[in-house]
């Protein structure tokens, strides 16, 4: 065991867990976050994605000990609201079927979206790739992807100021 410091979703934890770890099982069991899920165990299917340092991690392939004083961000975190541009998106879409991947959907686009205001299809399948869905609800995440995106230009242009939560370059939700 070691005692591990990491910034979750803007407040400072302090864990005491074998340095291997995947961060996924420190979210889930130590600190109950259980919004960011176990998928296939290996970094594969994207269920697991959250950011660290706003990039687009899988948690159950990364242990802890290489997020050790970092900044990792869980859908939990991702607005102050709970109700993120994206989420609103994929309600308005009627993206989740079953609703197991969406949360890891929803972090690799944010990071997405963070990096690339307006992307185009190509951009967003390039981000999304790893990311799967058994439902094969694709052609909808793409089109709350756009409308999230569309959604966040228009807030940024004054229309809906509270319509987007951007992730900060510390992870956290502003």
């Amino acid at each position: 065991m070691a005692d591990i410091t990491l910034r979750v979703n803007g407040s400072e934890k302090k864990v005491s867990v074998s340095p291997e770890t995947p961060l996924l099982w420190v979210l889930r069991d130590t600190l109950e976050l259980t919004g960011t899920k176990f998928g296939c165990g290996a970094g594969l299917c994207g269920a697991c994605t959250v950011h660290v340092d706003g990039v687009a991690t899988r948690s159950c392939s990364t242990p802890v000990s290489q997020v050790s004083g970092k900044s990792v961000t869980t859908i939990e975190g991702l607005s102050e609201n709970g109700l993120h541009v994206l989420q609103s998106a994929w309600i308005e879409e009627e993206v989740p079927q079953c609703g197991y991947c969406q949360t890891g959907q929803i972090m690799s686009a944010a990071a997405l979206l963070a990096k690339t205001p307006n992307p185009s299809d190509e951009q967003i399948t390039q981000a999304m790739n790893g990311n799967l869905c058994r439902c094969g609800t694709y052609e909808r995440i793409r089109k709350a992807i756009h409308r999230a995106a569309g959604t966040a230009g228009k807030a940024r242009n004054g229309i809906a100021p509270d319509a987007i939560v951007a992730v900060n370059t510390r992870g956290g939700a502003r």
